[in-house]
């Protein structure tokens, strides 16, 4: 046999053996960027009860979860301490099956609020997307004397400190749009902070506190049915279901506007991979007319955002709120 002929065979085969033994090493980084999540159930904590707005979103986008990623996706409220505590069980789940729904107060205003802070919430988590914001309605009980902004401010001067409004804790929207209000009218009002929305309504429809500024999808139904008045709402211009109601502008006080939004988070140790395709799949869920129907009819306007900015938005957010928290000198003690 002629060596000149059998040394390229050899060379070939020596080659291709040497090249077989490298791709499965080649192969290892896509393998495992496909492995599959999630692998069992995921826990969705609700800071919040059950039947407060919070509930509500999460419970509107968790069938589309189920059925996108093949598993369960189940809420698990976990209401405490102004939402700060179920917040802190998502940043430091490690489970890497675990996501929640928040509001704006533990994801902004609570490191200006609490000295000892268990979680830091622009470290401890991944902001996936931005749900929905709602307009907030400043609401009184009907035993309240007054049907507008002015005659309420008029009332709360005459009786100082003796009216009192709620909240779902010290630092959420509500709380902080009424110390605003507070602050620019000159009335004196005492802070009730509530575990959570349904407790607080249930209080305001009660008469066991006499106001309440709260997202307008969660007290709506009771203005519409006569257990509590709207005096101005927050947003910019009026609602749509509360045509009559006037904005804070249009009864005098500029420059007052704010929402109270829900978001989507994650641990920061999510990885990249999951918290971009649960972004995504978030975002696709709230195009679907089954999701927003219940989100629109229960008042909500929908966002649905990148996680990009829902990131930038609460970190505008913590700058615009510890600004008014230290000048007001609002505390967790609220």
């Amino acid at each position: 046999m002629n060596p000149d002929r059998t040394a390229p065979t050899r060379r070939a085969l020596l080659g291709g053996a040497a090249l077989a033994a490298l791709a499965p090493a080649a192969r290892a980084p896509d393998a495992h960027a496909q492995e599959p999540w999630p692998t069992r159930p995921v826990r969705v904590i609700v800071p919040f009860p059950p039947g407060g707005t919070p509930d509500t979103a999460a419970r509107a986008l968790v069938p589309h979860l189920s059925e996108a990623f093949g598993q369960p996706f189940v809420v698990d409220n976990r209401s405490g301490a102004g939402g700060n505590l179920g917040t802190d069980l998502i940043a430091k789940a490690r489970d890497g099956h675990t996501i929640g729904v928040s509001i704006n107060g533990p994801l902004v205003t609570a490191p200006a609020l609490y000295a000892r802070l268990p979680y830091d919430p622009a470290a401890d988590l991944t902001y996936l997307s931005q749900l929905v914001r709602g307009a907030q309605l400043l609401v009184v009980h009907p035993s309240v004397p007054a049907r507008d902004l002015a005659s309420f401010v008029a009332h709360a001067k005459a009786n100082p400190g003796t009216m009192s409004f709620g909240s779902v804790g010290p630092g959420s929207a509500g709380h902080l749009a009424m110390e605003e209000l507070k602050a620019r009218l000159g009335i004196d009002l005492v802070h009730v902070p509530y575990r959570g929305f349904p407790e607080a309504t249930l209080d305001l429809v009660a008469g066991r506190i006499q106001a309440m500024i709260q997202i307008a999808a969660g007290i709506i139904p009771q203005v519409q049915d006569g257990r509590a008045r709207a005096l101005a709402v927050t947003a910019d211009v009026r609602l749509a279901r509360l045509p009559e109601v006037p904005t804070l502008a249009e009864a005098g006080v500029p420059d007052a506007a704010s929402y109270a939004w829900i978001g989507l988070v994650a641990p920061s140790t999510t990885p990249a991979g999951v918290a971009a395709r649960l972004s995504a799949e978030t975002r696709t869920a709230l195009t679907e007319p089954r999701v927003r129907g219940v989100l629109e009819g229960a008042g909500f306007e929908v966002v649905a955002s990148t996680s990009q900015a829902f990131t930038e938005l609460t970190a505008a957010e913590r700058q615009r709120w510890a600004g008014l928290i230290r000048r007001l000198g609002i505390t967790a003690d609220g």
